[in-house]
């Protein structure tokens, strides 16, 4: 296990169990307890994860969130917050967050979601593609590259993002609750909360429909969940 960590986090006790735990995992961890050398540290190499508390100096998590999706927008993030308003976790959600702890948490809690996590990027990796590629309207999902294309143009995506389209489009005309959604591209062992994928299709209907406002592409069936309309009407 090689895995090497990202930790932006100002409190110096959190920080120390922290440590302690992950590196106890296995993983290699580099902290930054100010947001504007977080976002140095983010420009100078690319992390396997980072672990994003939101109250920082110098920068806050919304801004070091953003900084990295511009940067990086594959690389898992697990925000760290004393808020846990759900009005918080909606935004860190919608700014690209894959998954959002209230503290105090359970340092076991914490590792079990960082472990779960890598390994599901891990399976992404080795697991062979069933086509190399998906066209719906002007866009192309490479499976292969792990991209969308509009023309020759990249759609920068989010790991989950990218994930819950592939998912999608190779159902099209199905109609997916929210817990199916979770199960399926999430997996079982997520302990997140529903409101994660009404984030992530927000995220989504920007970047693939003409007007968000009128989603064409991803359709709400209201009071049962998602449908991707591979001809849109």
């Amino acid at each position: 296990m090689n895995e090497q960590l990202l930790l932006v986090e100002d409190d110096d006790a959190i920080a120390a169990a922290l440590r302690l735990h992950l590196e106890e995992a296995g993983y290699r961890l580099h902290r930054e307890s100010d947001g504007l050398q977080a976002m140095a540290a983010i420009d100078h190499q690319r992390w396997d994860m980072v672990l994003l508390d939101l109250m920082l100096p110098g920068a806050d998590g919304w801004d070091v969130c953003r900084h990295l999706r511009a940067q990086h927008p594959d690389v898992p993030v697990i925000m760290l917050s004393a808020r846990s308003a759900e009005a918080h976790r909606v935004l860190g959600l919608e700014l690209g967050a894959d998954d959002y702890l209230a503290k105090p948490f359970s340092m076991l809690e914490l590792v079990a979601r960082v472990r779960a996590l890598l390994r599901r990027i891990e399976q992404l990796r080795s697991s062979p593609a069933p086509a190399s590629e998906l066209r719906f309207g002007p866009f192309r999902l490479d499976t292969l590259r792990r991209e969308l294309l509009r023309g020759a143009e990249a759609v920068p995506l989010t790991l989950r993002e990218f994930d819950l389209l592939y998912f999608l489009v190779r159902h099209p005309g199905r109609t997916f609750n929210r817990g199916e959604l979770l199960q399926r591209v999430w997996g079982a062992a997520f302990d997140g909360y529903e409101h994660t994928v009404n984030s992530h299709i927000n995220r989504l209907r920007t970047k693939i429909e003409d007007d968000p406002r009128d989603p064409r592409r991803i359709v709400t069936v209201w009071g049962v969940g998602y449908r991707f309309e591979e001809t849109p009407a």
